[in-house]
């Protein structure tokens, strides 16, 4: 299979509250199953998703009723995810100290992420934040199902 193929897709959208990090993750090990990804690839999936998704939710600063949108993507060699919100501060890394509670997501998903980044939202408001995982070679379970899911 080669990169020009369309990937799998599968997106979500949360409200803008302090459990939808704890539904994200749990949409997403779902996810993980159907699309039988390495479990490692899985369990780092979800721990940088809830940090993302914690994110959009806490630090967001817009208004009431707006949502916090989730894509996946599984292509042959990676998954991709991004976080969408509509707040359009982009979100920088902070040095955090030994005693700041806060300030470590960013640090947390950079180490964790093979790459990730941000963009604003095109045709709207707010920003994406993605992060992108490398998946076994293809004959791992999750390239095999993406190979018969396309073919």
């Amino acid at each position: 299979m080669n990169e020009g193929n369309s990937p799998l897709t599968n997106e979500w959208w949360l409200p803008r509250h302090p459990r939808s990090a704890r539904r994200a993750r749990a949409y997403l090990r779902v996810l993980a199953d159907v699309w039988r990804l390495q479990d490692e690839v899985a369990e780092t999936a979800v721990l940088i998703l809830s940090e993302l998704t914690a994110n959009a939710c806490v630090h967001a600063r817009v208004p009431r009723g707006r949502h916090v949108r989730t894509r996946c993507l599984l292509f042959a060699g990676r998954l991709r995810i991004e976080v969408a919100d509509a707040s359009e501060l982009m979100p920088e890394p902070r040095a955090a100290g030994p005693e700041d509670e806060n300030g470590r997501g960013l640090a947390l998903v950079a180490a964790l992420a093979d790459d990730w980044g941000t963009y604003p939202r095109p045709y709207g408001i707010g920003k994406v934040v993605w992060f992108e995982l490398k998946l076994a070679p293809a004959h791992s379970a999750g390239a095999r199902f993406l190979e018969r899911a396309v073919t």
